[in-house]
């Protein structure tokens, strides 16, 4: 299995109405993340699950990508994925879908840095670091006895957009 994993694009400021979860993508964090799915359209992916933090800024990310890619059923949200949550737990959900051959998580650092390095080194710190609208590639994903994979490829929303 390949795990594509996306950070949300650009958010606005905290806002009093709902604090950081109500907090929405800026107009560039929408258009970072719509060159971000023009960028995974030209690869020719196909998703056979979309996954996204509750939060406000990752459930309109995973869907500005869901539209591009013409995904036909609405991305899941899956509380894992929250700023606070841990990669086990992550994988752990991951493990209940079955061996699909590819997912995108979309969510929020931390736990996103911390969730590559468990599969790709075991620990929790192998130094990734995800910017706003950045995505990572790992490839054979497996849960068997630990979780494992290989980092193919890590992208900033920038690098995405240059390499149409």
């Amino acid at each position: 299995m390949d795990i594509y994993i996306l950070r949300h694009g650009k958010a606005e400021e905290n806002t009093p109405e709902g604090g950081d979860a109500a907090r929405r993508l800026t107009k560039k964090g929408s258009e970072e993340i719509l060159g971000v799915g023009l960028f995974l359209a030209a690869q020719d992916l196909e998703f056979d699950l979309i996954a996204a933090s509750p939060l406000a800024r990752a459930q309109e990310t995973a869907a500005i990508i869901a539209g591009v890619l013409k995904y036909k059923k609405k991305p899941a949200s899956w509380n894992v994925l929250v700023p606070g949550g841990e990669p086990d737990a992550v994988c752990h959900e991951i493990s209940r879908h079955g061996k699909p051959s590819a997912i995108l998580l979309v969510g929020h650092e931390p736990l996103l840095s911390s969730l590559i390095s468990r599969i790709i080194s075991g620990t929790e710190d192998a130094g990734i670091a995800m910017t706003k609208g950045g995505l990572a590639k790992i490839r054979d994903v497996s849960f068997t006895q630990r979780p494992s994979g290989e980092l193919h490829w890590l992208l900033t929303a920038k690098q995405m957009t240059l390499r149409k």
